[in-house]
């Protein structure tokens, strides 16, 4: 690579560090209130048209920024476009500060990403999500000026499922994986949203606790689920259906299938906890062990498993299953099934 790069290549999973650079090369060029600096739809726009922009010269200036959201995505598609810029862009002027930048992580295999990767004026960078959420949310929360304890960081990415979608994306299944990094991608978005509300909450008093988190983060579909449940356990079906309409209207991508998979891991995992009470298992830490959770999960499981009897618990599962193996051969839709599911489980 060249000491001056004349073409960037920003993708991954890190929307967030992803963003900040893109801001740095912006805040970088804008000495000029932005006149050297051309930004394009990528899905608008062709490979001759950024190629042009590029290489026009600079207006009182040495350098012309000009930002591409999606072409790398979308010429992927068009053989004789994305021939173009790979044939091209090892030519651009010295001037040319070209971002070819993506919302989503490229595959390794992408002939435009491999090429750039062998040209010595491209700059490629993939910005990947962290792996641990939780020591991520400390480090978010000293650049806000904030502190975090480990419980409260670790509740977040709990009620997020975050450690489930990194599995995911590390998983070998490619349409998996992709599923899992941008199921992760947005979890870090809505950690890093919490954790600003939460920032804002406690207003440098104190360091921000898992109370904090469980009075602030009412509406995460794993934090409606644990709510959800304790509905069913007092026999309140008006609750639970609610519940369930709150959490589809805040994630309108999911038609059921996801919710319906927490209430049925939040099941499978009061089964678990309440043997491990059954067969005299300690409390607190014991359980988050022998379950695989954080603390301040293991408490609420603790809580909710006394309140079904282990036979209970036994039946719902076997339910569950039925329902699942109805809805993915297509016997039933996913909302008509959670509304079965809860008007069962309510009566009993």
């Amino acid at each position: 690579m060249s000491a001056t790069p004349t073409f960037y290549i920003l993708h991954g999973d890190d929307s967030i560090s992803r963003d900040a650079a893109l801001a740095r090369m912006r805040e970088a060029m804008d000495e000029d209130g932005g006149l050297n600096r051309s930004e394009f739809d990528g899905a608008q726009t062709s490979a001759a048209e950024v190629l042009a922009a590029a290489r026009s010269l600079p207006f009182l200036a040495e350098k012309r920024l000009v930002i591409v959201k999606g072409l790398i995505s979308h010429v992927t598609r068009k053989k004789a476009e994305a021939d173009r810029l790979i044939a091209e862009l090892h030519g651009l002027p010295a001037y040319a500060r070209l971002v070819l930048y993506e919302t989503v992580p490229l595959d390794t295999g992408n002939r435009l990403l491999k090429a750039a990767q062998q040209m010595e004026n491209a700059y490629v960078r993939y910005f990947s999500a962290p792996e641990n959420l939780r020591d991520w949310l400390r480090l978010r929360a000293q650049e806000y000026g904030a502190e975090i304890s480990p419980r409260a960081a670790a509740a977040i990415s709990d009620l997020l499922s975050y450690d489930e979608h990194s599995r995911q994306a590390r998983g070998r299944n490619a349409a998996r994986r992709r599923a899992g990094m941008q199921a992760r991608a947005q979890a870090l978005l809505a950690a890093d949203n919490e954790l600003h509300k939460l920032v804002c909450y406690v207003d440098g008093e104190r360091e921000i606790s898992e109370d904090d988190v469980a009075a602030l983060t009412p509406y995460v579909p794993e934090a409606n689920v644990f709510e959800m449940v304790d509905a069913l356990a007092n026999g309140n079906g008006g609750r639970a259906l609610e519940l369930i309409s709150r959490s589809l209207h805040d994630d309108p991508s999911d038609p059921g299938f996801r919710l319906f998979a927490l209430i049925a891991r939040q099941f499978r995992l009061l089964a678990m906890t309440r043997d491990h009470l059954d067969r005299g298992g300690g409390q607190g830490g014991a359980i988050a062990q022998a379950v695989g959770v954080s603390p301040f999960v293991a408490g609420k499981l603790a809580t909710q498993s006394r309140r079904f009897k282990a036979a209970q618990l036994d039946a719902i599962l076997k339910r569950l299953q039925r329902y699942d193996q109805e809805m993915k051969t297509g016997r039933i839709a996913p909302r008509l099934a959670l509304d079965v599911l809860v008007t069962s489980l309510a009566s009993g």
